[in-house]
């Protein structure tokens, strides 16, 4: 059996774990190829932009040579904040799918529900919940380690 898009932001999200990150993995798809992944990288970065989403999109768009993504989707482990949530419209992303909701800093369907505002300028199709149980034990298990 293939691993599932998900599955794959999955893994990834393991590595960000095992290396200290909060573990959120990404990967960009375009008619089911990979072209992009990453995971968080902001403690390794020292740089507070470093989601994993922002770090799939940069490298799908240096993959692509194009600075719109309208025809790839992006998966995601947890529900994208608002500084995502804008990089994905403004790359003009087809579809969002992500797995667990993020409750205090989730801005796509919690939050400032960045899609729905009028100020947006592209709205990808979403699709919420996908291998949310494992996204979010995954999460738990982490900061409980941390506490």
């Amino acid at each position: 059996m293939t691993e599932t898009p998900m599955q794959r932001a999955l893994a990834l999200a393991q590595k960000a774990a095992e290396a200290g990150e909060v573990p959120v993995g990404a990967v960009i798809f375009r008619d089911g190829e990979l072209i992009a992944e990453a995971e968080n990288e902001m403690r390794r970065l020292g740089d507070p932009t470093a989601h994993a989403e922002m770090v799939a999109i940069r490298r799908a768009i240096a993959a692509t040579g194009q600075e719109r993504l309208t025809d790839c989707d992006l998966y995601v482990t947890l529900e994208p904040c608002t500084m995502c949530a804008g990089a994905i419209a403004h790359a003009r992303l087809r579809r969002l799918y992500y797995a667990a909701e993020d409750l205090k800093g989730g801005a796509v369907d919690n939050g400032v529900r960045f899609f729905a505002q009028p100020t947006c300028h592209h709205a990808p199709e979403v699709i919420g919940g996908i291998e949310e149980n494992r996204a979010a034990e995954m999460l738990r298990q982490f900061f409980l380690s941390r506490r």
